[in-house]
């Protein structure tokens, strides 16, 4: 269950109360008249069945419910109604499984801006994972999976070619080019500081590391773990159900590749180089590809759902 938020101006309360009426999924409605300052006019609350999101939202924001005024929504964790109960029954689906894009593709903007907070963790999470290589530690090279950032930019990349958005499209890919660039800058100076002052060397660098050989040495199974770790993490971003992210950070080399691509520059091991930048290709390209199929696999499954839901809404409107 959804729990709509809108103000808008008076001259617009009218219809979107009617949208929200006429509405099967929608179990409570409330207008406040005249209770919005900014903008000045009213206040409309409504309690709505997360799989008919979408549709509602889509009718709200034809009437121009985002130019005057605001839309928010806010998921509800607990509650108990039995028109609440009535009104997820008539929208087919499950609620765990209903996408909606407004608050997905919100998201996937907020996750792709390059910031300082996004550089931070990159720098911090490719230092973490060049200390891993040196030290051969799978502890350390997990933790620095966790820490990194990169997957929002890399789930962003798909939300933005199924839902056409060029702007996030363009502002995903900047992020992760930029983002990784200065952390595997920032990683090989500080390297080179390690060299300098002998805290690491050569011998460590190209030492057999059985532990994390596998950063450096992409095959066939990095390809097909970055496409289901993919699909998974977009599930877990677009579902009801997140539990699942921390096993997609885990399960994709892209922040320890980038932390060897810097330990090779600064060491001059260019086979390192090429082995790691092509683990990190395709670590994002296999997530990125995944993202995509399975958002439009959502895309065209729920589509179907909404042509069952106008249907049934017909047929109550004729019963009625």
């Amino acid at each position: 269950m959804l729990h709509l938020r809108i103000s808008v101006p008076a001259d617009l309360t009218s219809g979107v109360v009617a949208v929200l009426e006429r509405a099967p999924a929608v179990s409570s409605l409330a207008v406040l008249d005249g209770a919005s300052r900014r903008p000045q006019g009213d206040v409309v609350l409504a309690d709505v069945a997360r799989e008919a999101a979408n549709d509602i939202c889509d009718e709200l924001l034809e009437l121009g419910v985002q130019r005057e005024g605001t839309l928010k929504i806010e998921p509800v964790e607990t509650w108990v109604s039995h028109p609440g109960y009535d009104a997820e029954r008539l929208a087919p689906g499950s609620s765990a499984d209903a996408v909606v894009w407004i608050d997905v593709t919100k998201r996937a903007y907020a996750d792709s801006e390059l910031n300082w907070t996004y550089l931070s963790f990159m720098c911090f999470a490719t230092l973490i994972a060049a200390i891993a290589i040196v030290l051969d530690s799978q502890i350390l090279v997990i933790g620095a999976m966790v820490l990194g950032p990169e997957f929002g930019p890399i789930a962003a990349l798909g939300i933005a070619m199924v839902r056409r958005r060029f702007h996030l499209l363009r502002s995903a890919l900047w992020t992760l080019v930029v983002g990784f660039a200065i952390a595997i800058a920032v990683t090989c100076a500080a390297s080179l500081v390690a060299k300098q002052l002998g805290w690491v060397t050569v011998e460590q660098v190209t030492a057999p590391r059985p532990a994390t050989e596998f950063i450096y040495t992409p095959d066939k199974w990095s390809f097909i773990v970055a496409v289901i770790a993919g699909a998974a993490g977009v599930l877990s971003l677009t579902s009801a159900r997140v539990g699942g992210l921390a096993g997609v950070f885990i399960s994709v080399t892209t922040v320890p590749a980038a932390g060897n691509v810097a330990l090779g520059l600064a060491f001059g091991q260019l086979t390192e180089v090429r082995g790691s930048a092509l683990q990190l290709g395709l670590n994002i390209v296999g997530m990125a590809l995944a993202g995509w199929l399975t958002l439009l696999f959502q895309k065209t499954v729920w589509n179907r759902f909404a042509e069952r839901r106008e249907r049934l809404r017909e047929k109550i409107l004729r019963r009625g």
